[in-house]
């Protein structure tokens, strides 16, 4: 599904990095016959650089690219779901708030907190301009960045996200089939011996899938349309055949394409 909000990179402040790396001389602005500076034609006014924020890039010892970028999310508040590498330089960050905690919210010229569990368009600016000063710093090479929310369905990365979304409906890919299919869905809930489990019902009755994280491919939430939040959950999955996967979902690595 469609990302809730993202934020790309400043290209005012992407252009002149990229004249840098590449070696050129940022082009210089013409000047009239009377030698006054004349007007140059822009395509898109960037806003003046800002300044640096108070949550400074961490000093010390030089980071990786990587590290850099999961030292700046988290000392900003925020979860780092997932880092990916796009075609012509697009570096894509996923973000998520953390559950209880409260995060600013602008209104005009004034600032109160949010407890809301989803992603805003300030959340994603807040962390793009922290990102563009940490990976200069790491001078990491980017032709844009993109910082976004997960989506309904947001991407499961661990066992700790598991913990997190346990009580919700979950879709799971397991490496390897079971019962003649790899595509699962269910309520996630804990297992036994520190395992997972799916619930589902196939007809009235109330049927369980159990898993190991290790056993897993890929996982995700499964959207559920509700304003208040990734709400309900806790119910079991029922229509079609038992646990069996949407129609015309994909499923990634799966035999026949």
């Amino acid at each position: 599904m469609g990302r809730v909000c993202k934020t790309v990179g400043d290209p005012s402040l992407i252009d002149t990095s990229i004249h840098r790396k590449a070696g050129k001389p940022a082009p210089r602005a013409k000047r009239d016959s009377a030698g006054a500076r004349a007007p140059q034609r822009s395509v898109r006014e960037g806003p003046a650089r800002p300044a640096r924020p108070a949550a400074a890039v961490p000093t010390g010892p030089r980071l990786g690219w990587r590290e850099a970028i999961l030292a700046t999310v988290t000392g900003l508040g925020y979860e780092l779901v997932e880092v990916e590498r796009a075609q012509r330089g697009l570096l894509r960050i996923t973000i998520d708030r953390m559950p209880g905690r409260a995060y600013p919210r602008r209104h005009g010229d004034s600032t109160d907190l949010d407890s809301g569990e989803f992603i805003t368009v300030d959340d994603c600016e807040q962390v793009t301009r922290q990102l563009q000063y940490a990976l200069e710093v790491e001078n990491m090479d980017y032709a844009r960045l993109e910082v976004s929310s997960p989506g309904l369905d947001r991407p499961l990365k661990s066992e700790a996200d598991l913990q997190r979304f346990a009580g919700h409906d979950v879709h799971v890919t397991l490496k390897a089939p079971f019962q003649g299919r790899k595509a699962w869905n269910g309520v996630l809930e804990a297992g036994a011996e520190g395992g997972w489990a799916l619930r589902f019902k196939q007809g009235k009755v109330e049927q369980q899938l159990a898993f190991k994280w290790d056993e897993v491919r890929e996982a995700r939430l499964v959207p559920v349309v509700d304003f208040k939040g990734r709400k309900p959950k806790g119910q079991p999955l029922d229509g079609g055949e038992a646990g069996a996967a949407p129609a015309g979902s994909a499923e990634p690595g799966a035999d026949g394409g």
